[in-house]
């Protein structure tokens, strides 16, 4: 604006004025009337305008005075008709009246067009005024050199900041929703950056909500499906290699063995389901907290139901208050079906069971017991992978990578009941660990690490291998 200014005044003076001393005098009006407008350009706030009239010079005659604007001084020595004709013209003008000239400059807000008249009296333009003209046309220059300068600025952020959003919306496209801008640049383009930022957001939101919907819902189906593979575990014998069958016989048993091993196949590919998206899940989302109690609570609901179709005597203790853990809750779902589950599968019918929650010195110690025959070696239960009656080792193997996940570990002991006690520990987000006897909790787990490194401990049990 002020580059426009200066070029204006400084065109039409080098080319209407033929002596220098007349040159000279309207130099300095224009040079008094370009505060004005320049003040003009900015704010039409009548203190502005009347500090930049005071600062244009002492002489009150040749002050510029404003018309057309509230609230600004309007008698001056141009008449109406002098003043409409500028506005119609719309650029600066000359104009002869008694003592003198009057140079008019137009300023155009909004609707309203308010004109800067200047008084040059007739002594002044016979006067020298070289230096005016020449400091005149250094600012003019000045004008023109930081114009280039800010120019030059606003394109090189605003290159930057395009540059910016073109790196994060490929990364994006190549698989990193980890990627943000940093906003910068003009307006448009710092809101397309925040745009840009508020969208991988809800992207990462909902590629999240879409797996854990994937592995809630598996989760959901583990469920059914331990209570249909119970039931065909009850089922008779699907061995035909030993004695003689019927045709209708032998169609019965090999029946029931694709049964079952459908269900092993089904349980199978639910368990890499579910370990696939949580394992995601848990990239994405990082750390997640649970309440142990309210987990148990809720589980226990389902095989409550099915211990009493097989009149099996349970009990929970200690989850009536709330007890925090730092593991997702559908994962300490996922183990604590795996563990009872086990219970039912491994032990008769009417056999007795217990869950107790417990949490001291440091951990949060979720224990399954049950009053069957027990575990025959609990390394191998714990081990993955491996078991005695031929399953996928997943049923420990679950429980035991989510206690590592919460800083923890599990074990198995003789129980209560005196049948196996698999006992879930969990760092306590709430409370310190500390060294406590070795009969505690902690002391557990140190002799669990030590009898791993020694060969382990023995425990004469007839139980076969957890799965």
């Amino acid at each position: 604006m002020g580059v426009l200014l200066a070029l204006a005044f400084l065109v039409p003076l080098g080319v209407s004025l033929g002596d220098r001393a007349r040159e000279e005098a309207i130099a300095d009006a224009a040079r008094r009337s370009a505060l004005v407008t320049g003040a003009l350009a900015v704010s039409t706030d009548p203190e502005v305008v009347r500090r930049a009239v005071e600062a244009s010079g002492d002489d009150p005659d040749t002050r510029p005075v404003v018309h057309g604007l509230d609230g600004a001084s309007t008698v001056g020595r141009a008449d109406a008709a002098t003043l409409d004709r500028a506005r119609a013209e719309g650029r600066s003008l000359l104009v002869d009246v008694d003592g003198g000239v009057l140079r008019l400059d137009p300023v155009v807000r909004g609707d309203r067009t308010a004109v800067v008249e200047v008084f040059v009296p007739a002594g002044a333009l016979s006067e020298g005024g070289g230096s005016r003209w020449l400091l005149l046309a250094g600012v003019a220059v000045a004008l023109v050199g930081a114009a280039v300068v800010v120019v030059d600025r606003i394109a090189a952020r605003a290159v930057e900041a395009t540059r910016g959003l073109v790196r994060a919306a490929l990364a994006v496209g190549d698989g990193d929703l980890g990627v943000r801008v940093e906003p910068s640049g003009p307006r448009e383009l710092a809101e397309a950056g925040y745009a840009f930022n508020r969208m991988a957001e809800r992207f990462v939101a909902a590629r999240t909500d879409e797996r854990e919907l994937v592995a809630d819902l598996s989760h959901r189906l583990r469920t059914p499906l331990t209570v249909l593979r119970l039931d065909a575990e009850a089922l008779e014998s699907d061995d035909t290699s030993v004695g003689s069958f019927s045709e209708a016989e032998l169609d019965r048993r090999r029946g029931i063995r694709r049964i079952r091993q459908a269900i092993v196949t089904l349980e199978g590919e639910i368990d890499v389901l579910i370990k696939t998206t949580r394992k995601a899940v848990a990239t994405e989302a990082g750390p997640a907290m649970c309440d142990v109690s309210e987990v148990v609570r809720d589980r226990m609901v389902f095989w409550a139901a099915l211990a009493g179709d097989q009149n099996r005597p349970h009990r929970v203790t200690g989850a009536q208050l709330r007890i925090p853990a730092p593991v997702p809750r559908a994962e300490l779902a996922a183990a604590l079906d795996a563990v009872i589950g086990n219970v039912f599968r491994y032990t008769p019918q009417g056999t007795a069971f217990e869950v107790a929650v417990s949490r001291r010195d440091g951990y949060v110690a979720i224990r399954i017991d049950d009053a069957g025959p027990g575990i025959a070696n609990p390394d191998r239960a714990l081990r993955r992978g491996t078991s005695d009656q031929g399953s996928t080792g997943l049923g420990l193997d679950i429980a035991k990578r989510v206690a590592l996940q919460a800083n923890g570990s599990v074990s198995i002991d003789r129980a209560r009941l005196g049948g196996a006690s698999v006992v879930m520990l969990l760092a306590d987000p709430e409370a310190t660990p500390r060294q406590v006897s070795r009969f505690g909790l902690v002391g557990r787990m140190a002799r669990e690490a030590r009898e791993q490194k020694g060969g382990g401990r023995r425990w004469p049990r007839q139980r076969p291998t957890d799965g």
